[in-house]
């Protein structure tokens, strides 16, 4: 062991040494444990994968970023909403945190992991905090070996007691499903002083070792653990090429450079956080968002609506070639849109009633109406992608995942031929509406005097719609003008981002928008968005409540593959499940990001699979 290699050290400085290794381990850390011969057959690596071999060789850079890009200058993000914590691990803030601080689209600015994801590939990790690591087939434990380089903002160095504090603290702390993942580790055992190995009670969920190489890792020294699940605005102190320069709390949060950042010159990091100063700016509606983008008070903006994609250029500076659009690209499966149903309510508790529900969604007349032809209708979850089911009929062994399930697929889906209702664009289609009068009849209900009443207790169909901006609130009200017809009652109530995330985390309604993002890589997130223990869990992303043994199986599957024909079966499965399961009212998707931008900011030529990364872009001024 290292601390006995030199062969003039004292007995009393060998003693000081091993005492100092020994501090480093946490209640929960064994001693200084050396590797058996088995686990020394396990090779060091610069990456890992979830499903083969990464895709770049050591000291290769991602190919989404441009090595040449100059640095400096200032680019400002704008984002409809507010916020009122620094800390979005936590059950409290975590849906209203400042932007900007660890999230894709935005950078990694102030927290980092010991691997970064290389949005370039499906699932592939490369050195940051650990410059190497290893984990064996079985993957019933994993090693990192910390990067000596690597320092808090402060100057400080990241130890091996950092990692440990990090992940118990977020164990103990965190909200779903960052607590679920990190309760998995059984034993922490430190290896060598910058070493630390984690170990699982088993192998079974093979995605769990890349997401803790995926922790937020946080400055012990730094950081409250006694008020740490509390909502907060105190910094916390991280490992990023960014610091806060201003906390404006609800309206302003600036990103200043670090001089001093440690990894500025790995390869990870080459063509990335190219800017001095990075601002994002909070508006209270999009309409104000938009206007501040036209004013030249946004660098940068992604478009969600066509009809703003379509007609919102006709300013001056969009005119004459100041402002570029931009229609970027994605190579992952279109993310899920929906109206979601919180089937803990009595009124959707029936799986039938919802399927009729779903069918009432004129998408015709909305996408005509509404969005100019721009958007093509969702259908699952997975769409535009190898791991769809829609159009496949189940394969062999996709039947032998369901065969304990025989109720929780509809045979349609099964067959691969169900569809979402292909209305006529009336917004009055009789046949549809026939059809979906069917639907209500099957789950006990009938229209009596412009009334669809429940025949057992003769209440009424009635429930609220909760949109937080003026184009989810456009939309619900075209869908109530459908179900209108067939007698349904529903009003729709528009509410601020914050009131909006804070009762749809309560689970405070009826009926709320939502979007589940889709990767070519799902595993155990899906535990937290569809689980049956995440159903009634304070925080989780398992807005709905479901509660189906299926899913929960069928999560499991996709976590143990070890080969990727198996893992696409397994998500294809799960894929029909909760499409059969009628969980919310499909909606729409487009294939690219809508991105445009003033010319003093520049994108790279190359995007990652997932559409636009602002920490790849740089200023038009810099050297």
């Amino acid at each position: 062991m290292r601390f006995f290699e030199s062969s003039d050290c004292s007995f009393r400085t060998v003693c000081a040494r091993f005492a100092a290794a020994v501090l480093l381990i946490s209640s929960s850390a064994s001693a200084v444990v050396p590797a058996s011969a088995d686990e020394q057959d396990v090779p060091w690596t610069h990456a890992i994968s979830m499903h083969g071999s990464p895709a770049l060789e050591p000291g290769e850079s991602f190919p989404y970023a441009n090595p040449s890009a100059p640095k400096g200058g200032t680019i400002t993000l704008g984002v409809q909403g507010t916020f009122d914590s620094l800390n979005s691990f936590v059950v409290q803030g975590g849906w209203t945190s400042a932007r900007g601080m660890r999230e894709r689209q935005f950078g990694n600015n102030i927290l980092e992991s010991l691997l970064v994801r290389s949005y370039a590939e499906p699932f592939s990790l490369y050195g940051l905090l650990a410059q190497k690591v290893r984990m064996p087939d079985s993957r019933e434990w994993i090693e990192f070996e910390l990067n000596p380089e690597a320092k808090f903002s402060d100057g400080s160095p990241v130890t091996v007691e950092d990692i440990i504090f990090s992940l118990e603290i977020i164990r103990d702390k965190g909200r779903p499903p960052y607590r679920n993942w990190y309760a998995s580790i059984v034993e922490k055992q430190i290896t060598a002083p910058n070493r630390l190995k984690l170990v699982f009670e088993n192998g079974d969920n093979r995605e769990l070792p890349l997401l803790i190489a995926l922790a937020p890792i946080f400055s012990k020294k730094h950081t409250d653990a006694d008020n740490f699940d509390k909502s907060s605005l105190n910094p916390p102190v991280g490992t990023g090429p960014y610091t806060f320069k201003t906390i404006e709390p609800g309206r302003l949060v600036v990103y200043e450079k670090n001089p001093d950042y440690w990894a500025k010159d790995l390869p990870v990091k080459a063509g990335i956080d190219n800017f001095d100063e990075i601002r994002i700016e909070y508006f209270r509606d999009e309409t104000t968002l938009q206007e501040a983008f036209k004013k030249g008070l946004v660098s940068a903006l992604q478009f969600r609506d066509p009809a703003r994609w379509k007609t919102g250029f006709d300013f001056p500076a969009a005119q004459n070639g100041d402002v570029i659009k931009q229609a970027i690209p994605r190579g992952v499966p279109a993310a899920m849109q929906g109206i979601a149903f919180n089937t803990r309510r009595e009124q959707f508790s029936d799986r039938g009633v919802r399927k009729a529900l779903r069918m009432l969604f004129d998408f015709e007349w909305v996408n005509r109406n509404l969005f100019y032809g721009l958007y093509t209708r969702t259908a699952g979850y997975w769409d535009n992608s190898e791991l769809s089911s829609i159009g496949r009929a189940a394969s062999e062994r996709e039947k032998e995942l369901l065969a304990p399930f025989p109720e929780a697929v509809d045979p349609e889906v099964m067959a691969g031929t169900w569809r979402p209702a292909d209305a006529d664009g009336s917004g009055r289609d009789r046949k549809v509406l026939r059809a979906a009068l069917d639907e209500f009849a099957k789950a006990g209900y009938s229209l009596k005097d412009r009334k669809l009443v429940n025949e057992t207790t003769g209440n009424q169909l009635s429930f609220e719609i909760l949109a937080k901006n003026e184009d989810e609130e456009k939309l619900a009200l075209a869908y109530v003008r459908t179900l209108e017809l067939l007698g349904v009652e529903v009003s729709v109530r528009s509410v601020d981002p914050s009131q909006f995330e804070d009762r749809r985390t309560k689970r405070d309604f009826d009926m709320v928008f939502n979007t589940w993002y889709a990767s070519l890589s799902p595993g155990a997130e899906q535990y937290g968005r569809w689980s049956s223990k995440a159903a009634d869990t304070e925080g989780s992303f398992n807005f709905v409540g479901a509660n189906e043994p299926a899913i929960d199986a069928l999560i499991d599957e996709i976590v143990a593959a070890r080969s990727r024909v198996d893992f696409v079966d397994a998500v294809r499965a799960f894929d029909r499940v909760l499409i059969s399961g009628a969980f919310a009212v499909p909606l729409y998707h487009v294939s690219d990001d809508w991105v445009a931008h003033w010319k003093q900011v520049v994108p790279p030529q190359h995007h990652s699979l997932y559409g636009h990364e602002f920490d790849t872009w740089w200023s038009a001024s810099a050297n």
